[in-house]
């Protein structure tokens, strides 16, 4: 099953029954008066949250979805049947964002929750509803109201506690699987990793949390090179991040530099996301000579102005990993009290990661004019991203 994360639908709900308008025609009746009952309301579009679901692959296909209108009003009084309620089920950790307006819909986060997207149309009076003592035979009725229409864009971002930024061969997915049963792609080249891949971190029986390994981003991902950095939403969820750095580069960028570029990507990407907690985490050591690790690692934190938390590590052979993983659940379970003692917290979470979002959606947007720029004379309808090749779903491991 291939991975989609974002999606542009268009929703309708269902339009109101129309009223009706009839008189009673009983044998020994000589003047029945009105009996048109009224229309059904329409039914409205809803969204639902379901853990079952890891991708959005299924709207790239179906782009259009209408809600049941409802039923015209009858004779008799009879009131016309409700029109049924449609609700899209989306992987848990979706945002529904109004395309035409930038309106934030909906935020999937929790399993089960649903949310109205789209209201339904009202319904339309028959001309009983009219009758008064000077109008004893009315001939009005009112029609239903049409249902709201919405174009939406579906944004899904895997949820995880903690997250992976660094170039490709950082050794991300390296570490993903010497802290968890995760088994992403591993390999001597850049962009083995094409997905998001989630791991499950178990350090008590009772305590773990969630690691998400995103794909590298490199210089000028901002402008659509590489994979882009379209992937970097993924991480906006994350309470934490872990910068990886290959302080072994395969290629002639020193580590310094290749740090100093995955900032700068991130920075470009959303200066809200570059500005959340970070540890920078200096991989593949056990490459590097032993009389040049102490010199190397402090270029890396001159380069960067480093001033938080570092870990050297060497994700292959697991050493430093035990530290860096107990030091990430204690962090873990100090926010997780903050909140439990400050429950606005999860209000300012919320706000920042409304933010993200938005720069997020803007740059994403300015990668896009730049590509197309750059491919003037073709197309203009073509997208780089409607068309993914990607046969490899997201990995969930425990």
């Amino acid at each position: 099953m291939k991975f989609v994360d974002e999606a542009l639908i268009s929703v309708e709900a269902g339009k109101g029954g129309n009223g009706c308008m009839s008189f009673r025609r009983e044998k020994y009746v000589a003047k029945g008066g009105p009996d048109g009952g009224d229309g059904g309301d329409g039914g409205s579009v809803f969204v639902e949250a379901d853990s079952g679901l890891n991708t959005l692959i299924d709207f790239r296909f179906t782009r259009h979805y209408k809600a049941q209108n409802g039923q015209n009003g009858m004779t008799r009084q009879c009131t016309g049947a409700k029109g049924e309620d449609l609700v899209l089920k989306l992987p848990v950790g979706t945002t529904v964002v109004d395309q035409d307006t930038g309106e934030v819909l909906a935020d999937l986060t929790v399993e089960g929750q649903v949310e109205k997207v789209a209201q339904a149309g009202f319904h339309g009076l028959g001309n009983i509803r009219y009758k008064s003592s000077i109008n004893r035979a009315p001939r009005q009725t009112s029609n239903g109201s049409p249902g709201e229409a919405r174009n939406l864009k579906l944004e899904l971002k895997v949820l995880a506690d903690v997250g992976l930024l660094g170039l490709p061969n950082a050794g991300k997915s390296t570490f993903i699987r010497s802290v968890s049963a995760a088994k992403p792609k591993v390999a001597n080249y850049p962009f083995t990793t094409l997905v998001p891949n989630l791991g499950v971190v178990r350090t008590e029986s009772h305590r773990s949390f969630v690691i998400a390994d995103i794909p590298g981003i490199i210089e000028g991902a901002a402008e659509g090179t590489g994979l882009g950095i379209r992937f970097l939403r993924h991480l906006a969820r994350n309470r934490l991040l872990l910068h990886l750095v290959d302080m072994a580069p395969w290629d002639e960028q020193s580590a310094a530099q290749s740090a100093c570029v995955a900032v700068a990507e991130l920075k470009k990407f959303s200066e809200t996301l570059e500005a959340q907690p970070r540890w920078l985490v200096l991989n593949k050591l056990d490459l590097v000579p032993e009389e040049e690790q102490e010199e190397r690692c402090q270029a890396v934190v001159d380069a960067l102005g480093w001033e938080g938390p570092v870990y050297r590590i060497s994700a292959l052979n697991k050493e430093g990993v035990q530290v860096l993983v107990k030091d990430i659940q204690g962090f873990l379970d100090q926010r997780a009290l903050e909140i439990q003692q400050d429950p606005d917290l999860l209000d300012v979470e919320r706000d920042t990661r409304l933010q993200i979002d938005a720069e997020a959606r803007e740059c994403v947007e300015a990668m896009r004019m730049a590509i197309r720029a750059r491919r003037t004379g073709e197309d203009d309808d073509w997208d780089d991203f409607d068309d993914d090749e990607f046969d490899v779903d997201v990995e969930w491991a425990r």
